[in-house]
């Protein structure tokens, strides 16, 4: 019987939130991934500069446009 720690795998991610309205993409993010179900974990460490990247206002590194829809 696998533990759930055997099944994850170490690979870069991509990483989203909305925050106060604002739609905000974080790319090459690490992450332990359950390839099975796509379930990403992220280390405090990686959570921490997350929330630094997101709430710094420093200039992201590009900047997109995204089609918003409403499921109707």
């Amino acid at each position: 019987m696998s533990s759930k720690r055997e099944k994850l795998v170490e690979q870069k991610v991509t990483y989203t939130l909305i925050k106060e309205d604002k739609f905000y993409i974080v790319e090459n993010v690490p992450a332990r991934v359950n390839p099975e179900t796509g379930e990403q974990f992220f280390s405090p460490q990686t959570v921490e500069h997350l929330q630094q990247i997101i709430s710094s206002g420093r200039h992201p590194a590009r900047v997109i446009q995204t089609p918003v829809f409403e499921f109707a």
